[in-house]
């Protein structure tokens, strides 16, 4: 009997502390840094995020996710035999132990259960969904939990304002179950080590010390130019595969990065506005969280229905990025 990965439940969490631009540009202003609601939005659609507080790790924001998602799924919770975590903000230095194993102990979750991290930045989401379905359809893992969750809030420079307005902290979840009934139809991921310096944060640990810098550094005009380019022949490479059109499309779930890629993207794939996911403005950009947020915040909504054609889509730093066909 063929197997299919199927989502049987979403959950997500945003941290208490909502920064409106106004808030942020106040901030940016006592560090002689000048910025506006006006100037922010009319380049991202962004109009506020949310940042963890001091105490607050990836780990702990997952779990939240994580918990949702379970409880939406209706799931025992020893039944989950594997953890993929995307993130870009691991708990630890040098990413271990992984924060999916930290997330392990703190849901209490038995040993059998495997835990790992991926690392695709903003596409983090879509390479742990895609290791998933693969692994389920061999027979190799029966119930995943995939969680994109994210600090970025602890790698931005807030002397710079083309970067530190644009992201936001978050996680989302989803519980992926082996099912006789399609759930994900295609995915596929692609990557581009060329184009490492466009996006990236380029210090690294060397005894004890931060060689270079330790903020997130970006090329904004490459990144959107790439980001609308590979998105568009993604998005075909995975309607091709999944044997469906863009018509047959009832929700477009894009990477919550910036209003005119999302809204580039859509026009090329002919995809109306009203039936794309959008979350940024109240998130900011998440990263590895901000498809699984938005997905739950689709169906939470009641938007997003069962037996709808969702197309999930991301892109970001290395440069990565991928898409999956879902039959909810």
């Amino acid at each position: 009997m063929t197997k299919f990965a199927k989502i049987i439940g979403t959950g997500s969490y945003l941290p208490d502390q909502k920064i409106s631009n106004d808030a942020l540009a106040s901030r940016l202003a006592e560090q002689g840094v000048e910025t506006s609601d006006e100037w922010i939005f009319s380049r991202s659609g962004i109009k506020s995020r949310h940042f963890a507080s001091p105490e607050q790790m990836t780990s702990d924001l997952a779990v939240q996710a994580a918990r949702a998602a379970i409880e939406a799924a209706q799931i025992d919770i020893q039944s989950i035999d594997l953890i993929i975590l995307a993130t870009s903000t691991a708990d630890h230095l040098g990413g271990f132990p992984s924060t999916a194993c930290v997330v392990q102990d703190k849901l209490g979750i038995q040993s059998q259960c495997a835990a790992f991290d991926v690392q695709a930045v903003c596409s983090g989401f879509m390479y742990g969904l895609h290791l998933a379905d693969a692994l389920i359809r061999s027979g190799t893992n029966q119930r995943v939990l995939v969680i994109g969750a994210e600090v970025f809030s602890r790698i931005l420079n807030f002397q710079d304002r083309t970067t530190c307005v644009l992201f936001g902290d978050g996680a989302g979840a989803v519980i992926l179950e082996a099912s006789s009934e399609p759930g994900i139809l295609s995915s596929a991921l692609h990557a581009n080590g060329s184009y490492r310096d466009i996006l990236c944060v380029p210090g690294n640990a060397n005894a004890g010390e931060i060689v270079g810098s330790a903020f997130l550094k970006m090329d904004g005009q490459a990144v959107f130019k790439l980001a609308v380019k590979v998105l568009e022949q993604v998005a075909i490479e995975v309607l091709d595969k999944a044997q469906l059109t863009t018509a047959q499309i009832d929700w477009l779930i894009p990477h919550q990065a910036n209003i005119r890629i999302m809204e580039g993207t859509a026009k090329k794939l002919g995809i109306a506005l009203d039936h794309v996911i959008v979350t940024l403005a109240q998130q900011g950009n998440t990263s590895a969280a901000s498809v699984p947020l938005a997905l739950d915040q689709g169906i939470r909504s009641g938007k997003i229905q069962r037996g709808q054609h969702l197309l999930l889509e991301g892109v970001g730093g290395g440069f990565t990025w991928g898409a999956a066909c879902i039959r909810y």
